[in-house]
Formats: structure tokens, C-alpha cells, sequence
């Protein structure tokens, strides 16, 4: 813009912006908030502009009454409002200064309960004052928004007291009341009816307006609430079965089940040491993230639960928490659907990838016990049984037990391996799973 051009007038400071520094805004805003205290609330900040504003506001107001009063030859009654204006005036003075914001409230509230109800007695009543009692209800009404519903129901009743006692008082009044035209009373109704009103207006729309202002807070809090409690409760479901954790949710105590029957499956990567050598570990662990995954999608499919992966092996049981009869044959399904998915797949190193397959079925102990890091867990000598079946199984195969046998023969081909010697339990015969019976071959019963 060339030098000297004028700037546009939404552009000059203190024009348009009714905050801008300098502008008359700024300078009333600055002024209201003068008794604010650096560690005061947004909410704090804003009460005390409110009854700053609000004694401001009356102060001016009463200008009309003692001019008024002052030339219609009420004279009584235009010393109460000039002595508002007077105290009003010298209490922001010392509010501004000293910050005492409760003495300044409690002087405020107590001038705007006294004061009016003196004017009405010293002008005869009720009509001949035009009712400027309605100004005292002011009192009660700051006291809720500014000082808490309990003190304000004691400002309440003082208000209605004086209000009883100037009914009780209105004949003793009357005979003395200064003659004030009816122009004047029936100014005065208008503008006390008004004024009040705006002043009872303004004080509730701030109220709505905090109460808004809570509720959208209380919203956006109770939807972070729900947001991070659906985290939580999917993580929780991450870990543990469902029933575990609504049980733990409601008595956070160790929990121990016996289940007499249930067929646990182990599998096993076959010579992973090779597969994984010269590996990068982020490259290794996408490489496992994406296999177990796969196998999870599995487990989830024919309803076994997930126990946990052990390096490269992975557990998984039949039949609990929640018991089923054909355990064993959704254990069967799985190991099926396991040697189907791996075979599909090679090791990032291009080779091959096989998997040993154990099972075993019988009684078994599941539960959560201490009071970190939770886990779904299997105890029992079922458990190392079929560690024991993959563990001496053969690379591709799924090696099952007879007990895990006697209850699949039915539906299912197997192959007899005869008696084997397994690690801590001595000679058992085993059986290799090879598939559904009357399958096409090669495709493993599916």
C-alpha cells in the first residue's frame, strides 16, 4: 500500500474492534475486569465482571431518582439512591484496589436488599414509590449466581420479610407520603419494572449461559469418558475372555475354574531359528504379527480361546470359559485350518514354513491370578500333555493323544504313530490327524 494512502476503517485499532487495545471496549472491559487475581477461573473472572457491570449499571440508574426526587421536592428520597451512588462508587474504588471481591460482593447485595426497601418507606409505600422494592429481589437473585444456592436461600428470606413487613407497614406510610405527580409514579412503574427485569434478564442468561456452558463440558467429558472406557474395555477384551472380564469388573479377585473336559492346542514354527536368522527384529516381528494374526481370525472362527503366543508358538484351548461338547472337534477344525493357512505361506527368507501341532484333551484349571498384567491362564497336567504332543510331534503333522483320539475317530481319518517316548510322561500312544473322513486327498478334511 503506498505511504499515506488511509487505512480502512476496519482496519484502524479501537474502530471496529470493540476489544482492541485503547478502544473504549478494551477500556471497559479492562475496568471490569480490574479486581480479577492472576489465578482466578475463567468462572471467577466472569462473576466478578458481572457484579462490577451490575453495580455500574445501578449507579447510573439512580441518577434518574435523585435528580428527580431532588426537583419534585422529595428530598428524603433522593438521599437513599445519591448514598447508593456514593457507597457504590467508593466500594469499586476499593474492590479495584484491594481485590477483596467478598467484601465487595456482600456490600453490593446488602444495598441492593436495604436500599430500596428504605426508598419505598420514606416515599408511603408501595404505589407512591412506584413499587422500587422490586429492585431488592436483586439481592437474592445475585446471591444464587454468585455466591452459592445455600446463602442466597438466607438473602431470600430477608427479602420476603421485608417485603411482609413493608405490607404490614403500607397504612402507617401512606398519610405521610410526599405528593409526587402521577406522570412521575407511572414513570417510575415503568422503569423499575424494566430495569428490574433486565437486571433479573441479564443475571439468568448468564446463569443459562453457565449452565451450558457445563453441560457442553459435561458432554465433551462424558463422551471422552466413553470414548477411553470403549478403549479400555476393548483392550481388557484383548487380553481376557468376556465373561473373565465382566467377572473381574465386578469382584476384582483371583479367579480359578475347573473344567473337567476341554482339548488345548499348541502349534509351533519348525526350525524358526533358520527362518528368522539374519532377520532385522522389526522385520521378524511384522513377519510373526501377520502369521499369529491369521491364526487368530482362525481361533475366533471355530470358537477356541486365545491363551497367549510363547515365541514362536502359539496356545489356544477348546470347550472353556464357556464349556461346549464338541471341544474336540473345534480344536480338530483349527489345526486343519492352521496347516491350510501355513502352507500358503514361505518365511521372509523365501523358504518354506511348517508347523507342529499338538492336542489333548482333558480336565484343566483356567483362572486369572494376581494383580498386574493380567492373563487368561491354564494349569494342569493337560496342558503339558499337549505341549508335549507339538513339542514331539513332526514338522506339518498334528499330533493328537488317544483321549483326544477316542472322542474324534468318528468323524475324522488318523494315521497311528504307535507308542512314543514323551518327555516326563513315559510311553503314549499317539495318533496324526490327517483329516475329515471321506475327504478328497490333500486337502486336509476341508
Amino acid at each position: 500500500m503506498p505511504e499515506g494512502t488511509p487505512l480502512p476503517a476496519h482496519n484502524i485499532p479501537g474502530v471496529n474492534d470493540p476489544r482492541a487495545p485503547g478502544s473504549f471496549g478494551a477500556r471497559v472491559a479492562g475496568f471490569l475486569d480490574a479486581g480479577a487475581l492472576p489465578r482466578d477461573s475463567a468462572e471467577e473472572r466472569l462473576q466478578k465482571s458481572v457484579l462490577a457491570a451490575t453495580a455500574i449499571f445501578i449507579t447510573v440508574l439512580s441518577t434518574w431518582w435523585v435528580a428527580m426526587y431532588w426537583i419534585l421536592g422529595a428530598r428524603s428520597g433522593a438521599v437513599i439512591p445519591f448514598a447508593y451512588q456514593t457507597v457504590s462508587i467508593a466500594g469499586l474504588a476499593y474492590y479495584t484496589r484491594t481485590k477483596d471481591f467478598a467484601s465487595f460482593r456482600r456490600s453490593q447485595f446488602l444495598m441492593w436488599l436495604v436500599l430500596p426497601v428504605a426508598l419505598q418507606w420514606t416515599l408511603g409505600g408501595f404505589v407512591n414509590s412506584s413499587a422500587v422494592i422490586l429492585w431488592a429481589f436483586s439481592a437474592p437473585l445475585g446471591a444464587v449466581l454468585l455466591h452459592g444456592p445455600r446463602t442466597a436461600g438466607l438473602w431470600f428470606v430477608a427479602y420476603m420479610a421485608l417485603v411482609v413487613i413493608s405490607g404490614l407497614l403500607e397504612p402507617l406510610l401512606r398519610p405521610a407520603a410526599p405528593v409526587l405527580p402521577a406522570w412521575f409514579i407511572l414513570t417510575n412503574f415503568v422503569m423499575n419494572v424494566a430495569s428490574t427485569s433486565l437486571v433479573v434478564y441479564l443475571l439468568l442468561r448468564y446463569l443459562a449461559l453457565k449452565r451450558d456452558e457445563a453441560l457442553s463440558v459435561l458432554r465433551r467429558e462424558h463422551h471422552l469418558l466413553q470414548e477411553e472406557q470403549a478403549r479400555s474395555e476393548s483392550l481388557l477384551l484383548n487380553v481376557l475372555p468376556r465373561p473373565i472380564a465382566e467377572r473381574l469388573k465386578r469382584h476384582p479377585a483371583a479367579i480359578a475354574d475347573g473344567f473337567p473336559e476341554a482339548t488345548v492346542l499348541f502349534a509351533d514354527i519348525v526350525d524358526f531359528t533358520h527362518l528368522s536368522a539374519d532377520l532385522p527384529p522389526d522385520r521378524l516381528v511384522a513377519w510373526l504379527n501377520e502369521l499369529f494374526s491369521a491364526i487368530d481370525i482362525l481361533s475366533e472362527r471355530h470358537g477356541l480361546e486365545k491363551i497367549k503366543t510363547i515365541g514362536d508358538a502359539y496356545m489356544a484351548v477348546a470347550g472353556l470359559p464357556a464349556p461346549r461338547p464338541d471341544h474336540a472337534v473345534a480344536a480338530a477344525e483349527m489345526a486343519l485350518a492352521i496347516l491350510d493357512v501355513v502352507a500358503k505361506r514361505t518365511a521372509p527368507n523365501g523358504a518354506p514354513v511348517r508347523m507342529r501341532i499338538g492336542l489333548h484333551t482333558g480336565p484343566v484349571v483356567a483362572g486369572v491370578i494376581g494383580t498386574r498384567k493380567f492373563i487368561y491362564d491354564l494349569w494342569g497336567d493337560t496342558v503339558n500333555t499337549a505341549s508335549r504332543m507339538e513339542s514331539h510331534g513332526l514338522a506339518g503333522a498334528i499330533q493328537v493323544t488317544d483321549a483326544s483320539y477316542q472322542r474324534l475317530r468318528a468323524a475324522y481319518d488318523f494315521e497311528e504313530r504307535g507308542p512314543i517316548q514323551v518327555k516326563g510322561k513315559g510311553e503314549m500312544r499317539t495318533y496324526f490327524l490327517k483329516g475329515r473322513k471321506g475327504a478328497f486327498p490333500g486337502n486336509n478334511g476341508r
